[in-house]
């Protein structure tokens, strides 16, 4: 009960606004898509669509969340979305666990208003090199505490996100990210990130294609035996 799925674009933004900030906490909501989602149940499946990166250095001024929150709360109903969590790394390179990351209170707030919310901790140590395991821990929150999941509940849109997000990190696509620090010092910069997910697109798609190529090669081998 209650699998989480991550769409590449959802895990490359919070691992690219950890890359850009490595020596600060970073902050940021997940939406989910809506469709078949159940007001006030617990344990629901998730599709993880996307990551709205919030913060790197505003964390605890509240004006700034309730700024954020409305303005991202308004563009996930007019897309069928719904704000189903929160991710956060520590400021300290070894910390990764929920009880040292910054924004606890916005954190329990989306618990309040969508019971199956997640809360997922990026593991600083596997951001640059993580292409054996993903560099995250999900956890739901359960009688007041944010539990781990079990990582069979975990899933992955794409097989290659992993290589997806090594590629962005290696291309340094992460300067090119927007939060909402970003955003509220130049309100011309877009915090909706749509340049990086038209990038994340085109890399889906050649990997798409590469891969119908193989199997094309594969299947025609096969035939000739």
């Amino acid at each position: 009960m209650g699998e989480v799925t991550l769409e590449t674009i959802a895990y490359a933004k919070l691992m690219l606004h950890a890359a850009k900030y490595p020596s600060c906490a970073v902050t940021g909501i997940l939406l989910a898509d809506g469709t078949n989602i159940r007001d006030g149940a617990k344990n629901q499946d998730l599709n993880i669509v996307d990551a709205i990166p919030l913060f790197h250095h505003s964390h605890y001024l509240s004006p700034m969340a309730e700024i954020a929150l409305t303005q991202i709360d308004t563009m996930a109903q007019a897309d069928n979305r719904v704000i189903a969590g929160y991710y956060a790394a520590c400021e300290n390179f070894r910390d990764n666990t929920v009880e040292k990351c910054p924004g606890q209170k916005i954190a329990e707030k989306i618990a309040e208003l969508f019971p199956s919310a997640v809360f997922i901790v990026i593991d600083n140590k596997k951001v640059m090199k993580h292409l054996d395991s993903p560099a995250i821990k999900v956890h739901s929150y359960n009688e007041g505490k944010w539990k781990p999941k079990e990582t069979s509940n975990i899933l992955y849109q794409q097989s290659y996100v992993l290589e997806t997000v090594s590629y962005l990190l290696q291309a340094l696509v992460y300067k090119d990210l927007v939060d909402f620090d970003n955003y509220l010092d130049d309100l011309t910069l877009d915090w909706t990130n749509l340049g990086i997910e038209k990038v994340i697109a085109s890399i889906n798609a050649s990997n798409s294609i590469e891969r119908e190529y193989i199997e094309e090669r594969v299947s025609d081998k096969e035939n000739d035996y």
